[in-house]
């Protein structure tokens, strides 16, 4: 009995496990991915404070100081940038020579003025050359008004187009010593004013007499009030050509004062009427009522402008 039961008592294997790994387990990989990352995250930090500037430096310090009172009361640090973060310029991967948009000024477009008046002035000599031209083919093409070329004068001043129509010994615009316009020259001032419809400058007209004397003498009615009526005579059939009043700015009589022939002062080519088709600088001219003034001397004031 005493070997059976010896025989039946279990066998116990005692398997001893060995943990040669244990201390060289996962965790460690764990660790370095969160050590990496929070470099990365760090480096990221730094690359994008280096390319932010002071100012909003300050803006993102006070946001994390006070959040709420930031974002309400709204401004540099409270989600208004453009960028990632604001004021970093246009490219982050730049770390020199960055400039925040509204720290300066916006560079602005210089405006050559000189050149652009040169070029309006240009412009409008090409226009008024291009009516010049227009009243010269028209004048051509009516077979009564061709007859008249020749006492038609075109040409370009520093006032504008200047359209003069001058007496002939046989052939004058006005009787002798009267302010009424001979028919034959009615057409021609009616066409004139036909043409020049056309175009929005305004218009001088000058009256014109030679240097003989009127019958009236100079203190009685003279070449003076003659030139006038005879220049306002001239208003008078370019409106019936269609012209507007009011594009008529000037209307004066010159009597002998500026001779077409000066050799001559008793020259019928002197007796004329003058239309000017005005430029702009002319129209400022006239339009402008007070001059600049002299600029003062030795910490003097400046004079008050005078009216013309």
């Amino acid at each position: 009995m005493a070997g059976d039961a010896k025989k039946l008592q279990p066998i116990i294997v005692k398997r001893i496990k060995k943990g040669g790994h244990a201390a060289h387990g996962g965790a460690w990989k764990i660790a370095y991915a969160d050590f990496v990352t929070a470099m990365m995250a760090f480096f990221l930090l730094m690359w994008l404070l280096g390319s932010t500037t002071e100012g909003d430096k300050k803006g993102i310090a006070d946001y994390f100081a006070s959040p709420m009172k930031v974002a309400l009361a709204g401004g540099a640090g409270s989600g208004d940038a453009s960028h990632v973060v604001k004021g970093g310029g246009e490219d982050l991967t730049r770390s020199n020579g960055q400039i925040k948009r509204g720290d300066v000024d916006a560079p602005k477009k210089a405006i050559n003025l000189a050149a652009l008046k040169a070029e309006q002035r240009r412009a409008e000599v090409a226009r008024l050359t291009e009516i010049k031209n227009t009243i010269e083919q028209k004048i051509q093409a009516s077979e009564r008004l061709r007859a008249l070329s020749s006492q038609l004068r075109l040409d370009m001043t520093r006032d504008g187009l200047r359209i003069q129509i001058v007496d002939e010994q046989n052939r004058p615009m006005f009787a002798s010593g009267s302010a009424v316009v001979q028919p034959y020259m009615r057409e021609l001032l009616q066409a004139i004013g036909s043409i020049l419809t056309e175009v929005p400058n305004l218009l001088t007209l000058e009256g014109h007499t030679d240097a003989n004397p009127f019958q009236g003498g100079e203190r009685g009615y003279s070449n003076w009030e003659l030139s006038a009526d005879r220049a306002n005579a001239s208003r008078r059939e370019l409106m019936a050509g269609g012209l507007a009043e009011n594009r008529v700015l000037r209307v004066q009589g010159l009597a002998s004062s500026q001779p077409f022939d000066r050799a001559d002062a008793t020259s019928p080519a002197n007796r004329r009427i003058s239309i000017i088709v005005m430029n702009r600088d002319a129209e400022d001219r006239v339009f402008r009522t007070e001059m600049e003034p002299e600029p003062a001397e030795d910490g003097a004031s400046s004079p008050t402008a005078t009216h013309r």
